[in-house]
C-alpha cells in the first residue's frame, strides 16, 4: 500500500507539473492558430487603430471583451441601408473572412484559440490595471509589431509581483495607455521628473514610491 501510494503521488505530481508547464497553460512564445487570420501589425501597428476598438471592455471591466463580428463587419461589410456594399468597405469579400461571414449569419460564434490563460484561481482586473496606468504592453508585448499574437510574458506569480512591489517604471500618463511604443523619456526630461508625475498622477496622499498590493487575496479570492 506504502509503496502504491508512493507511486499514485509520483504519478500525481508529475502529471501536475506537465499540466502547469504546458503551453496552453503557461508558456512564453505560445503561439496557436486561429480560427480567422488577424494581424494586430496590421490594424494596431500600421493603422493605429486603438486597443480599445476591439476589445472595449478592457478599461470598465475585469475581462478584455473578445470583439463581437459586429467590430469586423464594421469595416470589411459595410452595408448600405439598402443592402448593398458601400464603396468605403474593406475586403468585404476576402475568403479570409468566410468565418465571420458564416457566424454573423448562424449566430454560432467563431471559436477563437485563447493565448493568455491565468490559473482558475488567478483573479486578474484589467480595468484596474489601465485605470492605473498600466500599459497593455506591459503584459501582452508589443502587440502592434505581432502579425500572429503570442504569449510574450510568463504570467508568473513571481513575474507578477515583481511589478507590483516595484511598478513605478512600468506606469505611463493615461493618455498613453495604448501607445504602446511610448517611453517616459517622450515626455520628460528626466527619469525622477517621470517617477514624480506618475506619483502624483496614481499615488494620491501615499507619500514615497507608488507601491500596489501584494495581498495574497488581491489575486487568490
Amino acid at each position: 500500500m506504502v509503496l502504491a501510494g508512493l507511486g499514485g503521488g509520483g504519478a500525481y505530481a508529475g502529471a501536475m507539473l506537465a499540466f502547469g508547464t504546458w503551453p496552453e497553460v503557461m508558456n512564453t512564445g505560445y503561439m496557436p492558430e486561429q480560427p480567422v487570420p488577424f494581424s494586430h501589425k496590421l490594424h494596431a501597428g500600421e493603422l493605429k487603430m486603438d486597443c480599445r476598438y476591439c476589445h472595449n471592455t478592457v478599461d470598465v471591466a475585469a475581462h478584455a471583451a473578445v470583439p463581437s463580428n459586429n467590430v469586423c463587419t464594421n469595416c470589411h461589410s459595410g452595408l448600405g441601408a439598402d443592402g448593398a456594399v458601400v464603396k468605403t468597405a474593406v475586403h468585404p469579400k476576402s475568403i479570409k473572412l468566410q468565418k465571420v461571414r458564416d457566424s454573423q449569419a448562424t449566430g454560432e460564434p467563431v471559436e477563437w484559440e485563447r493565448i493568455h490563460d491565468l490559473a482558475d484561481y488567478v483573479y486578474f482586473n484589467h480595468s484596474v490595471h489601465i485605470n492605473k496606468g498600466v500599459s497593455c504592453v506591459e503584459c501582452h508585448g508589443r502587440i502592434d509589431k505581432m502579425e500572429v499574437v503570442y504569449q510574450a510574458e510568463p504570467l508568473s506569480m513571481s513575474w507578477c509581483l515583481e511589478c507590483h512591489r516595484n511598478p513605478t517604471g512600468r506606469l505611463r500618463p493615461a493618455d498613453e495607455i495604448t501607445n504602446l511604443a511610448w517611453t517616459w523619456e517622450d515626455d520628460f526630461e528626466t527619469y525622477d521628473q517621470y517617477v514624480n508625475a506618475m506619483q502624483e498622477e496614481y499615488g494620491g496622499e501615499k507619500s514615497g514610491p507608488y507601491k500596489a498590493s501584494t495581498n495574497c487575496s488581491t489575486c487568490h479570492r
